[in-house]
């Protein structure tokens, strides 16, 4: 049997984006199915997921109370994978900052590693469309930052284009998890890393959304400056 896989996306005001992302996420590969994770979105996205839920039984969504942030939607999403015993996870972004098309290389790919990581920056190339310089070097000098701290052996640590093996998420407390922002990426590979797993790195073109707003702000920021620290702390402390 093949491997059934989950792709999980968290939604806020993404309306125009996942009637489109849906359709092209599961063209890719029949193993595919979606979980969408919507936090309240008040332009509806919820409703318009609904709609396209009832009729593909490929397409499931849990509706959140509210706007609860990043990291604990992806934890919500896990949780419900790992209950329903699917073999691969998926993290993606709603935008199309993630090219679904990729998704086939990611498949491939997980055979021969633990967890595959969609880069920007693999091999020191910068491959990012349409940032403003300021933030691309936001980015970019997070990365430094976070890779000098914790010693995790990728080039971009916070990509949120993932693939997980189940046993991946299995060997993880996942109440224990305790960034929301994009640090959740950061931590959710360390301690994959941790815990002796093998991570793979593929190179991906991130394009920057043409609909709807971003999510940055700078309490996203803050948490993954001293998140960095507090997984290096739990790491030699041992409680990672």
């Amino acid at each position: 049997m093949p491997d059934r896989a989950l792709v999980i996306v968290p939604t806020y005001n993404e309306r125009f984006n996942i009637a489109r992302l849906i359709p092209a996420v599961l063209a890719q590969d029949p193993s595919l199915e979606m979980l969408i994770v919507d936090d309240a979105s008040p332009d509806g996205t919820g409703g318009v997921v609904d709609a396209i839920a009832a009729n593909n039984d490929r397409v499931h969504v849990i509706h959140r109370e509210g706007k609860l942030g990043l990291g604990t939607a992806y934890i919500a999403g896990f949780g419900w994978a790992l209950e329903r015993k699917y073999d691969l996870i998926f993290e993606m972004d709603a935008d199309f900052s993630h090219n679904p098309e990729l998704l086939p290389e990611f498949l491939q790919s997980v055979k021969e590693a633990d967890v595959v990581l969609g880069s920007r920056y693999q091999g020191g190339r910068v491959n990012v469309v349409n940032w403003p310089m300021s933030r691309l070097f936001l980015s970019y000098a997070a990365n430094i930052y976070a890779r000098a701290v914790t010693g995790l052996p990728v080039s971009d640590t916070t990509g949120g284009f993932k693939c997980f093996r189940r046993n991946v998420l299995e060997s993880i407390d996942l109440n224990s998890v305790k960034s929301n922002g994009y640090a959740f990426q950061i931590e959710m590979s360390f301690r994959a890393w941790k815990r002796g797993f093998r991570l793979v790195e593929i190179p991906i073109i991130f394009v920057d959304r043409t609909e709807g707003v971003s999510k940055m702000s700078k309490k996203i920021i803050r948490e993954a400056v001293w998140m960095v620290w507090r997984l290096r702390w739990w790491s030699l402390t041992g409680r990672i």
